[in-house]
């Protein structure tokens, strides 16, 4: 007599394209988490530089010198990175009334900026 023996398990070329399908998907995961962790770094460094920008405003807008500087530029440290500054003053059709934009990078020749703020300030009374 002989006996039906049922052959249970994988064939060779199952485990291959099984291996094969999980490299593909472990690629894809490992993509989207390095784009991810890149748009994160992104998003940070917009952020510390719209900082800048907006203590920048905040210091010009506590001086009382009127028209405000054009053209002035600086660095200021902030998360453990020198970030240089760069103010455009123009005028608006209100005489008391000024356009600052504060250009922010990582670039000391100022070539490239993260973010650009611009914000209007008014003439102080006396």
């Amino acid at each position: 007599m002989s006996t039906l023996r049922l052959q249970t398990g994988m064939t060779l070329l199952e485990v291959m394209v099984a291996l094969f399908i999980f490299a593909m998907a472990g690629t894809a995961v490992m993509k989207a988490a390095t784009e991810h962790l890149s748009s994160v770094g992104d998003i940070e460094e917009v952020t510390f530089a719209t900082w800048v920008a907006s203590n920048r405003l905040n210091q010009i807008k506590l001086t009382s010198k009127w028209p405000p500087e054009n053209n002035e530029k600086g660095t200021i440290e902030m998360a453990d990175r020198t970030w240089y500054w760069q103010q455009n003053v123009k005028k608006t059709n209100d005489k008391g009334l000024r356009q600052i934009e504060v250009k922010v990078g990582l670039d000391e020749s100022y070539q490239s900026s993260v973010t650009s703020v611009v914000s209007y300030v008014s003439q102080p009374e006396v």
